[in-house]
């Protein structure tokens, strides 16, 4: 039992970000919390945190760690909840909030799913490309693509992306492919918004490579269609550009150069027992785009 307090402290310190904090949730002294972090830390031989008087930060061994603990806590709650709830259905409202694009995919068509399983629940979805606050409009749960800041929510991995250079073959067949990111200088490359730059690995670093053009739009759906309509080189996530790719609308380019795949998560705010609502939600999400083919590339 000792293990799983020093688990639960070590989680709560580095959700909230001091010692303080986590002793007033806890209804402790901070000397009580920094007293298990060190007996944590001791046992597992590894530094986990840099403590000052007003702040705790995560070491990199200790981010790594804060994840697995997250997932240990998850799974504990659930299998107490499957114990003590019998027969209890999921009830409530659930409001969700999830990137436009992405969220008419592959949010919107699970929504019907689980309310098609879970009829007493009432869903609101929110498809927005702004960064919501998930407390102050009290979102359930939030849709994330790419890697996340720091933060006092809860975070989920659903699945993983790449994103790709593509461009249609007519375009190819009239300017010719790039054969390195240097090249990329010399082709139209359609930008999302204000983006001038993309993402790729060059010589075994991960850095952002500029790009020009004389088309940008900040709505992911007009650049597919200027993409396929041959205007340009597209970076585009493999979840909007996987079909036109298979049916040789689209073919991409670059790929020995491009960069690890970046996270989907689901975010929820900091709350001592999940709602059963959020729960099934969430395992229907990692379900579903574990199935999915540009989930698995």
């Amino acid at each position: 039992m000792d293990r799983f307090k020093q688990i639960e402290t070590f989680v709560s310190v580095a959700l909230r970000g001091s010692l303080t904090a986590a002793a007033a949730a806890e209804g402790v002294s901070s000397a009580v919390i920094s007293r298990r972090l060190d007996a944590l830390e001791e046992r597992l031989g590894i530094k986990l945190t840099v403590r000052t008087t007003r702040r705790v930060t995560l070491t990199f061994e200790g981010s790594a760690h804060l994840e697995e603990c997250q997932r240990i806590l998850r799974e504990l709650a659930d299998a107490e909840a499957a114990v003590s709830m019998g027969s209890l259905k999921a009830r409530g409202h659930l409001h969700i909030s999830a990137p436009a694009g992405f969220g008419r995919r592959y949010v919107a068509p699970l929504v019907m799913r689980f309310l098609e399983e879970n009829p007493d629940i009432k869903v609101s979805l929110d498809l927005t490309d702004r960064i919501v606050d998930l407390i102050f409009e009290n979102v359930d749960c939030a849709i994330r693509l790419g890697e996340l800041a720091d933060s006092s929510l809860i975070s989920v991995r659903l699945s993983e992306m790449r994103r790709v250079i593509v461009a249609s073959p007519a375009y190819i067949e009239r300017h010719g492919a790039p054969i390195t990111p240097a090249d990329l200088a010399k082709h139209n490359c359609l930008s999302l918004g204000q983006q001038r730059g993309w993402t790729l690995r060059v010589a075994g670093v991960v850095e952002v490579v500029k790009v020009n053009g004389v088309l940008e739009c900040n709505d992911g759906a007009v650049l597919h269609d200027w993409t396929l309509a041959g205007k340009g080189l597209a970076w585009r996530s493999l979840w909007e550009v996987g079909g036109d790719i298979a049916a040789g609308r689209l073919v991409t380019l670059l790929d020995d150069f491009a960069a690890p795949p970046v996270g989907i998560h689901a975010l929820m705010p900091q709350r001592r027992h999940l709602p059963l609502r959020v729960r099934l939600f969430i395992d229907l999400l990692k379900q579903a785009y574990g199935e999915l083919d540009w989930a698995k590339e």
